[in-house]
């Protein structure tokens, strides 16, 4: 609990001086045109950007501490992220809320295809090692995880919705749920899923490829499968029973980050598919200099990171007896 709570501080610590490093007023960005002087004195006093920086970045994290006085009365609060500075009045946390499950809807979708896909090929490889099929697999899998996310959604957004849009119907952008010119969402779209998850399964499952297909062949190497084989158990046993569980240990590391890492990398993908999560979310706030907003975002993302390691804890006392019995 303390290293995570030491983590988040020390995100939010770094985003807040490295943003107000910056050049750029956020109050002159919201009055837009207007050059009011009066105007912009009142706006800065409002959001308290006319007090100095560090007296800006003790009231930002009292106001993230859960004991803190609210009307004069103390108590336990959640943290208060703010409101946007472009979105006068729209509280911080309702735009993640709205946000954020479209962003692990969108990693969680394309973390499960490239573990569906990545962990047969791998394990396929390791059976056919040194054949063509081992060989074609490696290459296309290392051209998978060189490839960057922001090239892999341009050429998959120009193959399959404007080349071959014709056979495939699937549009180059849009979210999950569409809204009226009023804002007010009129039904689901899944199919604009298919496009973003694909791009962002492309490295991971090539990752997943080599590392399954390295861990079965260590595995494959070792004394209790040679006797496993001379018991005569099948090839399908074999891999059940002793190949697949214990080269998963290194796999739960490698797909724990990968999932942190499709949450960092889905603000290139959102913005090329128009997808409406925390990716597009933070990347219309950096424009628009709307740091409660960036802010916000991250410490979600990274409050995010932090349960996932935990989780990666548990898991791996789940399925290594060893680490168990530490």
């Amino acid at each position: 609990m303390g290293n995570a709570l030491l983590v988040l501080w020390g995100v939010a610590t770094l985003v807040f001086f490295l943003f107000h490093s910056v050049g750029g007023d956020p109050a002159r960005m919201m009055l837009g045109q207007v050059e009011d002087p009066q105007a912009l004195a009142a706006l800065r006093a409002s959001y308290g950007l006319d007090q100095p920086l560090l007296t800006q970045y003790g009231r930002y994290l009292g106001g993230m501490s859960p004991l803190r006085p609210v009307d004069g009365v103390w108590g336990l609060h959640w943290p208060d992220l703010q409101t946007s500075y472009q979105q006068r009045g729209v509280p911080v946390a309702q735009l993640i809320g709205q946000t954020l499950p479209n962003t692990a809807l969108l990693a969680f979708v394309s973390l499960g295809a490239a573990v569906l896909i990545g962990i047969p090929l791998g394990l396929y490889s390791a059976l056919r090692a040194g054949s063509f099929a081992d060989r074609a697999i490696t290459v296309l899998s290392t051209v998978g995880m060189a490839t960057p996310s922001f090239f892999s959604a341009l050429l998959v957004a120009w193959v399959f919705a404007f080349l071959l849009h014709d056979y495939t119907g699937l549009p180059l952008t849009g979210s999950l749920r569409e809204l009226d010119d009023f804002g007010n969402a009129v039904g689901w779209e899944w199919s604009h899923l298919i496009l973003p998850a694909l791009t962002l399964a492309l490295r991971p499952i090539g990752v997943i490829v080599q590392m399954m297909r390295s861990s079965a062949l260590e595995i494959m190497n070792l004394d209790y499968v040679r006797t496993a084989y001379a018991k005569g158990l099948t090839t399908s046993q074999v891999l059940r029973r002793h190949v697949l569980r214990n080269s998963l240990n290194p796999l739960i590391t490698t797909i724990s980050g990968w999932f942190a890492s499709l949450l960092a990398g889905a603000v290139f993908v959102e913005t090329v598919f128009g997808w409406r999560g925390s990716g597009k979310l933070m990347v219309d706030a950096l424009e628009g200099r709307d740091f409660p907003v960036v802010m916000g975002s991250i410490l979600a993302l990274s409050l995010v990171f932090v349960l996932l390691q935990a989780l990666v804890d548990w898991l791996y006392r789940v399925v290594d007896p060893r680490v168990r019995a530490r």
